[in-house]
Parts: C-alpha cells; sequence; structure tokens
C-alpha cells in the first residue's frame, strides 16, 4: 500500500493528482501545516525535511515531488504518465518537473516563506515585492519555449501536467493574472474536466 502525507494547498497536490491517475491503490494522510504537524517527531522520523509530499512505499519513504511523480509513473505503466520508453523524453519531462522544483516553486516561496532565506524584515518584504515579475518571467518561459500542447510533453498526458497545474493555480495569489499566459490558462481549464484532478481537488478541500 502506497501512502502519501499531504498537506492542503501545497506542491503534494501534483503527487494527488498523479496517484489520482494512476489506478494505483493509496491512501492519504493529512497534516496540518497551520498546526505544525510537519515538525512532530512521528513525521520527521518518515521525513527530516519537514516537508510534504512524502510517498511511503514498501520499500522506504520517497520525499521531492519529481523524484515521487517519476516513481508513480514507473509503477504504473499502464497508465502512460510517461514516455518510458524513451529515455530522452523522459529526460525532457525531468527536466521540465525539475525546472518547476527548483525555480518556480521557489520564486514562489519568497512570497510567503522568505524567512527561509533573510532576517532582515526589509530585505524579506524585497523578496516578496520580486514574486510577480519572477513568477511572470517563469510563466513566459515555459509557454514559449517548454510547453508543447495540448499537454506539457504535447499530445500524451504526463505527470508534468498536475505539475503545471498546481503552479498556474497559485499565480493570483503570487500578483499574477493567469490569463496572461494562454496556453498556461487553457491547460489549467482542460486539467480542471479531468475526473482524477476533481478527486484530487475535493479532497485537498475537504
Amino acid at each position: 500500500m502506497l501512502t502519501l502525507y499531504y498537506a492542503s494547498g501545497t506542491c503534494a497536490l501534483a503527487s494527488l493528482i498523479a496517484l489520482e491517475e494512476s489506478g494505483l491503490t493509496f491512501e492519504v494522510r493529512k497534516i496540518s501545516l497551520r498546526d505544525g504537524e510537519q515538525r512532530s517527531p512521528e513525521f520527521l522520523k518518515l521525513n527530516p525535511k519537514g516537508r510534504v509530499p512524502a510517498l511511503v512505499t514498501d520499500r522506504g519513504v520517497l520525499t521531492e515531488t519529481p523524484a515521487i511523480l517519476a516513481y508513480i509513473a514507473h509503477i504504473a505503466p499502464a497508465a502512460k504518465l510517461a514516455p518510458l520508453d524513451d529515455v530522452f523524453e523522459f529526460a525532457r519531462l525531468q527536466a521540465f518537473n525539475s525546472y518547476i522544483c527548483s525555480t518556480v516553486h521557489v520564486n514562489h516561496a519568497h512570497r510567503p516563506r522568505g524567512s527561509r532565506w533573510a532576517d532582515d524584515p526589509a530585505a524579506i518584504e524585497a523578496m516578496k515585492a520580486k514574486v510577480p515579475q519572477n513568477m511572470a518571467d517563469c510563466f513566459t518561459l515555459i509557454e514559449q519555449t517548454m510547453f508543447e500542447g495540448p499537454w506539457v510533453m504535447g499530445e500524451a498526458y504526463s505527470v508534468a501536467d498536475p505539475y503545471l497545474f498546481t503552479m498556474t493555480g497559485w499565480l493570483p495569489s503570487d500578483g499574477v493574472d493567469p490569463a496572461r499566459f494562454e496556453r498556461a490558462s487553457d491547460h489549467h481549464a482542460r486539467m480542471l474536466q479531468r475526473p482524477a484532478v476533481r478527486r484530487a481537488l475535493a479532497y485537498d478541500q475537504a
């Protein structure tokens, strides 16, 4: 049995959607970041990073969204969530997810979690002020050079799609109008029509 440790409003949504798409049997354990459950001894034993998502498997615990998404795609090949038979295309998918993880998510985090990088209140405010521009720059690059269409990797849906969907959903809170990005907005709207996405969102909002 797979167990996903999850918190609402986080990047763990991408992993939850991927699991819903996979057809695998799994359970979800929601933790409250507001109540500090990610810092509890029980959770830190699973993931010393104190972050979500964390996926408990029969071989151990996986963390970091790109790794979890790749793992789901590999253990559910029938769901065709990644180009597993083409090493170059799989690497391209990993490059996209790595960019979301290392750059887009980090740019977003400078708004709610600037204290990770600075203690000076003025520096934290300066980071917050830069978030709209940085996020808009990221999505401009995605639309112009990475997004193939109609899905991230082209004609085939993949685990890159729930990751982009999650980030697009954060744009309004970062002071960016998603309508500026026609392709990302269209992608987001089509994602909302997928049953797996609807199930994941229902859980997220419960």
